[in-house]
């Protein structure tokens, strides 16, 4: 019988690495600040608030919270509600183009977001929707939408066929096999790839940047980033709000992850 000993190593050294970060960072966030930086962070002499109570009574960090869930959430219900439908279609209908779609649905996930800030930015100043929700929710659907429709395909090409081929036969039209077969069964799937969009959305940086032009509608990362002044950088501040932000997602991620990961191979492996 094997050792399990260099394997049970390994693996406390990855959970270790893996870890190290959050842990040091949530201690170093009710850590008071002239200890950060000095010997004495690593004699802590006691625990204070002082950054989580700036943060909210001074930076009004509670503001840039709402703006990432109703951007992220917003941007989500699109790409799940519009996605799915297009993910369906490609997944189960033939017809001329339909490799060339999924090829720039593919292409579009990896297309280099800086490349159309300015464009982005002339349109929606041509419109009158920069540092708005919409200003912010339509650029985001450039990036969410098509990672939403290449993760559903796949899902849907795993469905067997044959169910809704029965309900078509016993009368249903295809719109009622579609919200009464199909969309029932794939609920999980649609649920981890909705987790995935929300994700996404929920750290994207750059477009929140541009598009925005003051704390009325920046989001969390943006806010994050921006916590540095001139001539001093607030890093208790910026270390408890990395642990609110972080700590939603670290949740997310351990409740849904068979989902997620499921999610990740089928749409690699189905593409």
């Amino acid at each position: 019988m094997r050792s399990r000993g260099p394997k049970a190593l390994g693996v406390a050294a990855g959970l270790v690495f893996l870890l190290f970060p959050f842990l040091w960072m949530t201690v170093a966030s009710f850590t008071p600040e002239r200890q950060l930086l000095g010997a004495e962070f690593f004699r802590p002499r006691g625990f204070v608030l002082e950054h989580y109570r700036a943060l909210f009574a001074e930076r009004g960090f509670g503001r840039a919270i709402r703006n990432s869930l109703i951007v992220a959430g917003t941007t989500t219900l699109f790409c799940v509600v519009l996605g799915s439908l297009c993910a369906y279609a490609l997944a189960r209908f033939r017809f001329r183009g339909r490799s060339l779609v999924l090829g720039f649905v593919l292409a579009a996930t990896m297309f280099p977001q800086i490349s159309i800030v300015s464009p982005l930015y002339l349109l929606l100043r041509a419109l009158g929707l920069v540092d708005t929700y919409p200003g912010l929710v339509l650029p985001y659907l450039t990036f969410a939408m098509p990672l939403t429709v290449w993760l559903l395909v796949g899902f849907f090409r795993e469905l067997p066929p044959e169910l809704e081929e029965a309900a078509l036969v016993d009368g249903a039209g295809r719109l009622r096999a579609l919200a009464e077969v199909v969309f029932p069964i794939s609920l999980p799937a649609v649920a981890a790839t909705s987790i995935l969009t929300f994700l996404y959305c929920w750290n994207e940086f750059l477009f929140a940047l541009s598009f925005t032009l003051g704390p009325e509608r920046q989001t969390v990362p943006v806010a994050v980033a921006l916590f540095r002044g001139q001539y001093r950088v607030p890093w208790g501040q910026i270390l408890a709000a990395s642990v609110v932000t972080t700590l939603p997602v670290v949740a997310l991620v351990l409740a849904f992850q068979r989902r997620i990961v499921r999610g990740l191979v089928s749409g690699a492996l189905k593409g």
